[in-house]
């Protein structure tokens, strides 16, 4: 392809599309659940049931683009994404739990797809930037949920956002048409899709130590993520008083130390740390950040949230591009993309598990702070783990 970068584009704006989806309703909690008459804390089960879908349509990615291209997968789970918010308009639980699912069939191939066509299209010398510029569509995606979304609440109402955020998904998947037929010309139709195969990439993972630790990790630090997405608007709004837009901007800050994040840490590994100490530092800050988010009250100076937030994103929201290319490192020759869509699995159980676990925590064990609080204790864990001599490292670094 002339231009290698527009495939770079293309994916980052789908990967950004489909986290704005994901966030959508998490962002507006505290408004729809009002509106349903339910609490706000049952966010977490709605983030939950998002991923169970996840998980199904990660392990299926693989044979899907194989048969399909990479583009037409990730067109299918923009439209998916889009009906899920479409569906979440009507006013029902119900309708919100269908919903959350479809979200979830959406965004779990995507990250699949976008490596496969990416590894195809990036040259040698170019890789690591590209990759790590692409996993920041995650982090964008939320820090356009949280700059927009409360402000369309209050402009025309929670089911306006809904409608608008389903809009954009499907004008993304319009603007990739044009290069479908060339960036999908290594797809396979007659392939058959092999899902009686889902559980293959699982078991190369737990057959591992190596890729199977490395999961384990990336369980605590996805279900650290997905709870500060999925809670910290509501702990602003509720516990601290802040209006919904303003706490939605506090969301955006954390994002963009996300979005900086990731590609900053990618270039503190493989310079510097290397990827268990450069993980093990994350943990560190991470639980640092959960503790002092937990205690944060009114009269915190606003320099000092701000910080704290950026600090709490860039190591919450910014480890994966580290973990996704150590578990590319350390995957067996040729089996990089199994080997990836095993540890996503596990990655995602984790925030299927967080957020409800946190949202359990808060409805019945002492409130967000609380939440917040218990979160510091496996990422503590966790931190020790990386140290350890035997864990899986990359041997000229560490």
């Amino acid at each position: 392809m002339k231009n290698n970068w527009l495939p770079l584009f293309i994916t980052l704006a789908i990967q950004a599309m489909v986290s704005l989806a994901l966030l959508t309703v998490p962002v507006m909690a505290t408004v729809v659940a009002q509106a349903l008459g339910v609490s706000a804390t049952l966010t977490g089960v709605f983030v939950a049931v998002a991923y169970i879908g996840a998980i199904i349509a990660s392990l299926a990615a693989g044979s899907a683009v194989a048969r399909f291209g990479a583009i037409r997968v990730s067109q299918a789970g923009l439209v998916f994404c889009a009906a899920g918010l479409a569906l979440c308009i009507v006013p029902a639980p119900a309708a919100f739990a269908a919903g959350a699912f479809l979200i979830g069939l959406g965004y779990g191939p995507v990250t699949p797809a976008s490596s496969h066509l990416l590894a195809l299209t990036t040259p040698a010398d170019r890789m690591s930037l590209v990759f790590s510029i692409k996993q920041t569509g995650v982090p964008l995606g939320g820090m356009l949920a949280g700059a927009i979304i409360p402000g369309l609440v209050l402009l025309g109402g929670w089911q306006l956002a809904l409608a608008a955020v389903a809009v954009a998904n499907v004008v993304c998947a319009l603007a990739a048409q044009p290069l479908r037929a060339e960036l999908d010309a290594d797809r396979q139709p007659q392939r058959e899709l092999a899902f009686g195969n889902l559980l293959q990439p699982l078991h190369l993972v737990l057959s591992l130590p190596v890729l199977k630790r490395l999961a384990a990790f990336s369980f605590i630090f996805s279900a650290m993520q997905l709870s500060l997405s999925t809670y910290l608007v509501t702990y602003l709004h509720e516990a601290l008083e802040f209006g919904l837009v303003q706490a939605g901007l506090a969301l955006s800050l954390a994002q963009v130390g996300g979005i900086v994040g990731r590609i900053a840490w990618g270039y503190v590994s493989d310079r510097w740390l290397g990827a268990r100490r450069t993980l093990a530092l994350l943990a560190a800050l991470m639980a640092v950040s959960t503790l002092a988010t937990a205690l944060l009250t009114t009269q915190v100076p606003s320099l000092l949230l701000s910080s704290l937030l950026i600090v709490f994103g860039a190591s919450a929201i910014g480890w994966n591009g580290v973990y996704l290319a150590e578990v590319a490192r350390r995957a067996p020759a040729g089996m990089a993309s199994m080997a990836t869509g095993g540890t996503l699995a596990v990655t995602f159980l984790g925030t299927v598990l967080g957020p409800a676990l946190f949202g359990a925590m808060a409805a019945f064990g002492g409130g967000y702070r609380a939440g917040f609080a218990a979160l510091a204790i496996p990422t503590f864990l966790a931190c020790a783990g990386l140290l350890r001599k035997d864990v899986p490292v990359r041997a000229s670094t560490n």
